[in-house]
Parts: structure tokens; sequence; C-alpha cells
């Protein structure tokens, strides 16, 4: 069953560089001309988590674990090089040519602009941003690359199962290397409040609905009514972080660009990693380009709430997330027209004959 019925990508979301923008300049004009406000949401905190944070993060990610289908890991076993080639490079690459690819430019290349301190900030940010495959934008990536909704589906359904258990080990050892120290709980608690609650209800309320109100409404009318959620969730995210982000990015505006290179870098490289992999074993075009998109692009939502779980919504590590959601719309869009240029460099997939 496709989770994805809209015919292409949103209005909001084929614009959500601009909207990021304008959210950055709304919430740093906040913070300059009223810092009272910042000031007054930062006192409702638990356990270091900014609450007004928190829910409208839940208002981002809720909605996209309640599109994925996890019946649909029974599929497992059709076609699995495919699933390899998702798993490979999501969990065995990409991590770690995001490490050491943002610790090349910003300890080495940009070593002139971006003091150690801030570079180790912006490391940590990456490195969280890498470990987070993408979860709901694959299925519009998916969709304008006309990609196997159905298999689609299997590779984010398990790729999000993955995350349970490989997302946490994989930022402790690499931030472990960069120097920078993460309290275990601390980072097992932002999965269990970004990722577990919001899988587990999201799992809850489509099967209480389907069962319900049959799937024809679940798709049709039921998921539609939170297309908007996420992104309306995620621009109010980024006002308030802005807001607080302020001193930093005034400081710093430069940083936004270098911050950008190293992230448009990986982008495109672990796209073609995947897509040629998937060449390499003759897998078909509708199951390749999904492939790509999943390890190119990031799950930012939960990227944003991690970092803010554990280093606050002040620090320059959120900044490195929130640039990752500044460039992955134009970036994705212009890999999207790649993958479809490229479509004679795979096989057809063969239809079979009536009998």
């Amino acid at each position: 069953m496709t989770e994805n019925k809209s015919t292409g990508i949103s209005f909001f979301e084929k614009n959500l560089t601009i909207w990021v923008v304008l959210c950055m300049i709304a919430g740093i004009l906040i913070g300059r001309f009223l810092p009272e406000i910042p000031a007054f949401l930062a006192r409702f905190e638990y356990a270091q988590v900014s609450i007004p944070i928190a829910v409208l993060i839940w208002l981002m990610i809720y909605p996209m674990m309640m599109k994925v289908d996890f019946t649909s890991i029974k599929n497992v076993r059709r076609e699995p090089t495919g699933l390899y080639v998702t798993w490979a490079v999501n969990w065995l690459i990409k991590p770690f040519t995001m490490f050491g690819i943002a610790a090349l430019f910003f300890y080495v290349i940009f070593s002139r602009w971006i003091p150690h301190e801030l570079a180790q900030s912006y490391l940590a940010g990456a490195v969280i941003l890498g470990a987070a495959p993408c979860t709901a934008m694959v299925f519009v990536w998916s969709h304008l690359t006309r990609g196997n909704p159905a298999y689609t589906v299997v590779q984010v359904a398990t790729n999000d199962l993955i995350i349970l258990v490989a997302f946490v080990p994989i930022v402790v050892f690499l931030l472990g290397i960069g120097g920078v120290t993460i309290p275990w709980d601390t980072l097992f608690l932002s999965v269990v409040l970004f990722v577990v609650i919001p899988l587990a209800g999201g799992i809850w309320t489509r099967r209480a609905v389907i069962k319900r109100r049959g799937e024809d409404y679940f798709h049709r009318q039921f998921i539609t009514k939170f297309n908007n959620v996420t992104i309306a969730g995620l621009l109010l995210t980024l006002v308030l972080i802005f807001s607080f982000q302020g001193g930093v990015i005034l400081g710093n505006p430069l940083h936004i660009l270098l911050i950008a290179v190293p992230l448009i870098i990986q982008t495109f490289l672990i796209f073609f990693i995947a897509y040629f992999a998937a060449r390499k074993f003759r897998l078909c075009h509708d199951v390749a380009a999904p492939a790509g998109m999943i390890g190119a692009s990031n799950f930012f939502e939960l990227a944003v709430a991690v970092a803010i779980t554990i280093f606050g919504a002040s620090s320059p590590v959120v900044l490195v997330t929130i640039v990752g959601v500044l460039v992955e719309v134009p970036v994705m869009l212009a890999l999207v027209k790649i993958a479809n240029r490229t479509r004679h460099w795979f096989p057809a997939r063969q239809i079979p004959s009536p009998s």
C-alpha cells in the first residue's frame, strides 16, 4: 500500500528554503528587539528539554510516523538487494563520511574563519544530522522519481526501526572521536521522546483509524488533514530557535554559508554512492532512486530535536541542523532531476503479461 497519495511536492515543501530564511529573519528580529519572548519561553523547561519546542517537534514528527505502514516489514524479503544498499549506505557509510567531510572543512579548510571550539560544536551538529536518515520527505522524492511506492515504504519502515538501535551508539562514538562527550542517558531520552513515543503513537493511531473507518478513509481523508501540520510545526520551531540563536548568527553571519558547504557535498556524495551501488547490482530505477534519496536526505526533525535536548536551543550545534533544513529541498530537487535524467542507466522493470 502506498503511503504518499499526493501528486507531488506541495507548495510549502517546494519553497521550504524560503520559509526557513523568513523564519530565521523573524526569529533573529524577535531575539534582538523582543528578547522578553524567548526569555519567557525559556522558563518552560524540564530535564533540560524546552517544553514549547518539544511540543512543536512532536507536531513535526507524529504525522510522519502515521504515514509509515510497519506491516510492510513482512515484505522485506522482496528484492532484498535494494534494502541492503539502503541499510549499508545509511548506517555503515553516511555517518562516517559526514564526520570526515565536516571535520576536514571545519578544522582545516575553514580554520581561519571558524575558531576551534566553534568548529567542535559544528562538527557535533553535522554528526547528529548525518546519523539521522530521512523518513517523511522520502515519500515525496520517491514520487517525483516515479519510485516504487510499496518498496519505498519497506525501505523507510526498516530504517525507522534501525534508528532505535543504531542512532545512539553511532552518535556517541563519532562525537567521542571529535572530542565531544555526550551522556548516554540524555541521548536515549531524546530518542525515546522524539522517536519511540511518536512511533508508538503513530502506529496506534493508524491502526485505530483503519480498523474503525478503513484504509481508504485513512489515506484519502484522515492523513491529509495533517499535510501542513509538520511544516507549520517545523517553521514555528525555527522561529523559536532563531530567537535563541540570534546572537550566534549576528556574530557569525558568514558561518551559515561555511556550514552549508560540507553538508551539500555530503548530500551529493551519499546519493551517488547509493545510486551507483544500485546500478552495480542492476536494480530497477524505481528502487534505485528512492535508495539514493533516503541516504542523501536527512531526518532533520529528529536531528534538531536531539541537538536541542542535549545542547540547548541557543547552542551552535543546533545551528548546523537548521542549515541542514535550509539546504535540503533545493539540493534534493537537483538530485531528483539527475535521477530522472539517468533513468536509462537502469534496467526497466518487467511487467508480467496477463495470463
